[in-house]
């Protein structure tokens, strides 16, 4: 492993990782779970990572994955320093990850229509598989519920349900359908969670900005009927506690907070979370009463120079 010293910043070009370093953020703030040490709210990552996937686990580390060549990086959430666990490869890409209990990480591996599982303990990578073969395409998120790991595809109306271990042992396919209406030459499905029962999912689609409950079973997808706000326009990453649902709206620089009615299929806005920090944040996760995010500064140049950060703010 690689790892982010405090005196020194980062490169990633192509494959290859050099020199790294990292200083933590000025600004702190307690754990949130009873550890009385200050944490930092915001942490750089390498330069030229590209970030766009955050996941966090029952333990204070972030993992993040890259746009530049599918590295993963894991930030102690204590420290702000990090090590690159999987160093990736040319002409792959990590976007949307999910963290399961026993130490598997599974990445959406965008245009290429793969879906990828690492050994967090080792940085070894288990297995890839082929979604989808289709052109084009574009795996972008993932949940993790019941035996399967769900991935969404932004080009295409399908979601793919990948085995968890020892869980089934073929990848499902399941058509969308119902009130969803696939929209050409843009994102559509993008961020997911999982319902509190995990029967079914929800799925923001960027454009033109709406929620949808899909069902595991069927594929039969409702829209919900937003109050409070029309759409969540540039929705990206979503993050569920209890019935609140957060979604990171990148371009618009703001996270949006719902109070979930699932009976009804109905989303009421509560508030809305905005930070002076925030440069094109795309996905979140929580960890204790806060949540972290990644600025993918889709807006800046996506040079090997450019630097990146993770911010969090209190949920």
């Amino acid at each position: 492993m690689t790892r982010i010293h405090p005196s020194r910043r980062s490169l990633l070009t192509g494959a290859t990782l050099a020199a790294v370093a990292a200083t933590t953020g000025t600004a702190r703030a307690g754990s949130g779970d009873g550890d009385s040490a200050p944490w930092p709210t915001e942490f750089p990552l390498p330069d030229g990572f590209l970030p766009e996937g955050i996941t966090i686990g029952s333990r204070p580390y972030a993992y993040l994955g890259s746009r530049a060549n599918g590295a993963v990086l894991r930030t102690d959430l204590r420290t702000g320093r990090g090590e690159i666990l999987h160093p990736g490869a040319p002409g792959t890409v990590s976007i949307g990850l999910k963290l399961d209990t026993d130490g598997l990480l599974y990445i959406a591996g965008g245009g290429g229509g793969t879906a990828t599982i690492i050994d967090t303990r080792t940085g070894g990578q288990r297995t890839t598989h082929t979604l989808t073969t289709a052109a084009p395409a574009f795996i972008n998120d993932v949940i993790l519920t019941g035996d399967r790991a769900w991935f969404t595809d932004s080009r295409n109306p399908v979601l793919y349900g990948v085995p968890r271990a020892r869980g089934a042992k073929d990848i499902r396919e399941l058509p969308l359908t119902g009130d969803w209406v696939q929209l050409p030459d843009v994102n559509n499905a993008n961020g997911v969670v999982a319902t509190p029962d995990g029967t079914d999912l929800i799925v923001v689609k960027s454009t033109p900005g709406e929620l949808y409950r899909v069902s595991l079973r069927t594929g039969t997808a409702r829209r919900f009927t937003l109050t409070g706000a029309d759409s969540v326009a540039a929705g990206d990453g979503l993050v569920r506690i209890g019935h609140t649902l957060y979604v990171v709206q990148n371009r618009l620089n703001q996270v949006t907070v719902w109070d979930l009615d699932l009976t009804r299929t109905h989303a009421t806005l509560r508030r809305t979370i905005t930070d002076p920090r925030f440069d094109i944040p795309t996905t979140a996760a929580r960890h204790g009463n806060r949540l972290y995010l990644v600025n993918a500064r889709f807006t800046s140049p996506q040079l090997p120079g450019t630097t990146f950060n993770a911010v969090s703010v209190p949920i």
